[in-house]
């Protein structure tokens, strides 16, 4: 099995859901709506789950083996590690641009 593609779909800076994300497995199968939570020590991945008529909710799709949930979760979690760190170069990167803009304006 290969994770041929990861979206960030949404990102969330409130409360423990960090963001939800789509994957690509092998060029064929996409799972959506896979959460990345804040848990008391480290961030991990919910898959995609729905509330059955007892109010329990139950994975609608999930690996079978830990060893499948780790390359998943791992692929995950370092997709979104980077996108953070791109969205905060990105983020400086215009700052700086605006600083520069506003110091060529004040200079005229």
């Amino acid at each position: 099995m290969e994770i041929t593609d990861i979206k960030i779909r949404k990102i969330i800076t409130e409360g423990r859901l960090r963001a939800v994300v789509s994957i690509t497995v092998d060029h064929m199968l996409a799972v959506h709506d896979i959460k990345i939570v804040q848990g008391d020590e480290r961030l991990f991945i919910a898959m995609p789950s729905r509330k059955d008529e007892n109010g329990i909710f139950r994975d609608i799709v999930h690996p079978i083996l830990p060893d499948a949930r780790k390359l998943i979760e791992e692929s995950i979690l370092d997709a979104y590690q980077k996108h953070l760190a791109l969205v905060e170069v990105e983020a400086q990167e215009s700052a700086a641009q605006e600083a520069a803009e506003t110091t060529e304006t004040t200079e005229a």
